[in-house]
């Protein structure tokens, strides 16, 4: 059998299957089980798969790719618009032909195997960093309720609060004090295991040499370089332009135009959260360096320059936004050429310096 398109509703154990020919007609619908998926692809002719971007469609990617046979995910966003009527495993199916039709829905990239388990790393350490925050709420909640005040920050709030619960005199019940000592030791458990998870990722920067080129620019550490390599593969050949590759962390505005009147709003928030949320922490950074910088009476480079400026005429978290969207661009400059941030300012000026040179000796 011949087909043109096969649009694939994944699930955990069943397979909703629509296979079109060449003029988008679904002519076959088929719900298959997992083991009866793995085999149907053997002996047809299927030219192009569409699936959704969702948990495990990368790996059937892979799959299918080894098979000789092109996989096109999609974003599973713009493909709900797409559903007719009811919500059902087959209308998911047709939509994802609809979908497919669209020329102004981009495919996601399909991850690797080490993409995807160096995601895995950032997911677990953002896991644990999450209950190890509950925790040390949650022994605050305790103490405030038997009148101790615990200063501020993380390390140094736990450490008040396993002094008060080593100390006889406070005012904790010695019938909490063995759940709060448990809490104590669960966070610095994570508080290891974090650790150690970090390890193994400064492992990995190692035999990266994307990662190494990203931590030379400003704002840029272990887990943004490591978590944009594990979104990227290191390679944005894909992308038009920095600006393009800024809209995919949702840093770039929104933009409401009618007629002659155009007006960019707040960023638009769209694209891979986590690394924008590691972005504008870096940029944050960044300014607050170059703050202490000028306060200090040092002198501060072009990009803190800029960032000064421009919190010279907005707020703190604008100026923030802007800078992260400055580093996004700069980090897609440095993967396009395989160069350290800076090099290539150094060699522009090299360029002039010798234009110079030669126009004064002329």
């Amino acid at each position: 059998m011949k087909s043109t398109t096969v649009a694939v509703d994944l699930a955990k154990s069943v397979f909703q299957l629509a296979v079109a020919d060449a003029s988008w007609k679904v002519i076959e619908t088929h719900r298959l089980t997992r083991s009866q998926f793995e085999r149907w692809f053997h002996n047809r002719d299927v030219s192009l798969v569409v699936m959704e971007s969702c948990g495990s469609a990368h790996h059937w990617a892979r799959h299918l790719s080894g098979l000789g046979i092109e996989v096109k995910l999609l974003p599973a966003k713009y493909v709900r618009a797409y559903v007719k009527r009811n919500k059902t495993d087959a209308a998911d199916a047709a939509a994802l032909l609809e979908a497919l039709r669209a020329s102004d829905i981009a495919p996601v990239r399909i991850k690797s195997v080490e993409q995807q388990a160096l995601q895995g790393l950032h997911r677990t350490r953002s896991l644990w960093m999450a209950t190890r925050t509950s925790r040390i709420n949650a022994l605050r909640g305790f103490c405030r309720e038997f009148g101790l005040v615990i200063p501020q920050g993380s390390r140094t709030g736990v450490e008040a609060m396993a002094r008060a619960l080593a100390d006889p005199r406070s005012a904790i019940p010695e019938l909490i004090r063995g759940s709060m000592k448990l809490l104590i030791e669960e966070i610095r458990l994570l508080e290891q295991r974090i650790a150690q998870l970090e390890q193994e990722l400064s492992a990995q920067v190692k035999h990266s040499p994307a990662c190494q080129e990203l931590l030379s620019v400003p704002g840029i550490g272990l887990l943004t370089a490591t978590a944009m390599v594990a979104a990227t593969s290191g390679e944005v050949g894909h992308y038009r332009d920095a600006r393009h590759f800024a809209s995919w962390f949702g840093l770039t505005p929104k933009e409401y135009s009618s007629g002659s009147t155009r007006r960019l709003g707040r960023i638009s928030k769209r694209g891979d959260r986590y690394l924008r949320m590691l972005l504008t922490h870096g940029a944050r950074a960044v300014l607050r360096s170059a703050l202490m910088a000028r306060q200090a009476g040092h002198q501060v480079d072009g990009l803190k320059e800029w960032a000064l400026r421009v919190q010279g005429r907005t707020n703190h978290n604008k100026a923030a936004c802007a800078l992260a969207n400055k580093i996004a661009r700069i980090c897609y400059a440095v993967l396009k050429h395989h160069e350290p941030y800076g090099s290539q300012t150094r060699r522009e000026e090299n360029k002039k310096t010798n234009r110079t040179a030669y126009a004064v000796a002329g």
